[in-house]
């Protein structure tokens, strides 16, 4: 079972082996490196590339996603340029690469075999530029001074567009659409939007920074600095609840509860025996306790919770039931490799299923837009996927313990990032968007840039490992 497993997570992949011996990657990696030796350009090619992504993370809430578009097409055209420059054995692989390149040839097959080839192109190149964008951060992000760098520009940004939304609770914002069913008691509460323009979408984006920010109390030196990341965590998580995204209520949830399971772990080793047995169900219950009081006691938050048990009941519920039935039914009709990638052609295919009055521009659930798009092969990759970043992340995190080094708490924000995206994501699709997929991708990137470990790695464990030893 353990050797299955190591196979299955690819474990000892022989990478080092394919890249002697690989004639594509021997002919096009490093043939411009004579002319980077001579360029005083190139000598800061890392920082250039920080740089170009932190553009991207900077300026995605506030402008246009054309504007996004070109900066990842510079980020991917960078990426290009340090590949053809690059030393041999700088241009390191991970098992999390081969993946993300065989999700790609996936999505390429189904561009080219899709009933709407045109759109299903546009939906492939933007979701080549997202993938250009996380080989480029791969790549960077093993510097922990860059890394670090890219994790606190990230969060000011997020600071600036929590505060904004916390302005349109006290202040009022206009509904830019129609977020909550008219009939509720909730039909007259602000949701807050920020500068994303959707609730949803804006709970989406905050995610990654209250898992980030939590972490940066630990991570970050001084106390100006941890009381600056303990005002980031609590601004956030406000911000989030205010948007009563129930969806990114539940992603809120599954990254709390995986932080808390995840930091024990981590601290384990420090604490007395009564607390490395106890503090866990403990801070579970005390997290228990706060949600069932706002519950109990905070009207708009009980309505709004309670909304998610209403079946059809509720409008939206209601909505995304039909929507989800009519996707079942256009994988059913192509289920190995989909319609394509990207929602131009969902638009275009979805109408021939839906079902009156219900149009949609997506699936409105993540495993369900992969499959329509990429069929059951692109979905079991995109789950296998999944699999080995928590893999290789729990292991690589069970050796940074065992340094006892403050790179673990990144590692562990990423990690369970990737959780409360996840949960999010299987009831909405938000994260298809440009504010929420970089990070997605750079979430995926930090991941991928702790895999560089040395040789004497601690063996492979199993997710479960984790729990069990909390």
């Amino acid at each position: 079972m353990n050797t299955f497993w190591q196979k299955f997570t690819l474990t000892h992949v022989p990478l080092q082996d394919w890249r002697s011996g690989s004639y594509l990657h021997q002919s096009v990696v490093g043939i411009l490196r004579s002319w980077r030796q001579s360029s005083l350009l190139m000598q800061w090619a890392d920082e250039i590339a920080a740089v170009l992504l932190s553009l991207v993370f900077v300026l995605a809430p506030f402008v246009s996603s054309t504007l996004v578009g070109l900066l990842l097409a510079a980020c991917g055209g960078f990426w290009l340029l340090i590949t053809l420059t690059d030393l041999r054995d700088q241009a390191k692989l991970t098992p999390v690469h081969l993946i993300v390149l065989l999700y790609w040839g996936i999505a390429t097959v189904a561009t080219a075999l899709s009933p709407v080839k045109t759109a299903a192109f546009v939906g492939w190149t933007k979701l080549t530029l997202y993938l250009l964008m996380f080989a480029l951060a791969a790549r960077v992000l093993r510097s922990s001074r860059i890394r670090s760098w890219m994790i606190a520009i990230y969060l000011h940004v997020a600071l600036i567009v929590s505060v904004y939304g916390l302005r349109q609770w006290f202040f009022g914002a206009t509904a830019l659409a129609t977020w909550v069913d008219p009939e509720s008691p909730l039909s007259k509460t602000t949701r807050v939007y920020s500068y994303l323009g959707n609730p949803n979408l804006l709970a989406a984006y905050l995610l990654p920074a209250i898992a980030l920010s939590a972490m940066a109390i630990f991570a970050w030196r001084g106390w100006i600095p941890k009381a600056l990341a303990l005002t980031m965590f609590l601004v956030n998580n406000i911000c989030l609840v205010l948007t009563f995204s129930r969806g990114g209520w539940i992603g809120l949830l599954a990254l709390a509860v995986s932080l808390l399971v995840l930091l024990v772990y981590w601290l384990s080793i420090q604490l007395p025996p009564f607390w490395r047995k106890w503090s866990l169900p403990i801070l579970l219950a005390g997290m228990l306790s706060v949600l069932i009081l706002a519950i109990l006691f905070v009207e708009p938050v009980r309505d709004r919770f309670l909304s998610i048990f209403a079946g059809r009941g509720d409008s939206s519920n209601n909505f995304r039931i039909n929507v989800w039935l009519a996707v079942i039914e256009m994988i059913r009709d192509r289920p190995i490799i989909g319609i394509g990638p990207g929602n131009n052609a969902f638009n275009l295919v979805y109408p021939l299923y839906q079902q009156p009055k219900y149009t949609a521009l997506s699936a409105y659930s993540v495993p369900l837009e992969i499959a329509v798009e990429t069929g059951l092969i692109g979905l079991f990759c995109f789950l296998w996927l999944i699999v080995v970043l928590f893999s290789q992340g729990l292991t690589q995190l069970q050796r940074l313990r065992q340094q006892n080094t403050r790179e673990g708490f990144w590692l562990m924000a990423a990690i369970t990032i990737m959780v409360g995206m996840l949960a999010h994501g299987t009831v909405d699709t938000v994260w298809y968007r440009p504010e929420v997929s970089t990070l997605w991708w750079l979430t995926v990137a930090v991941i991928a840039s702790y895999l560089h470990a040395p040789a004497s790695q601690p063996t492979q464990i199993n997710p479960a490992t984790v729990t069990q030893q909390t």
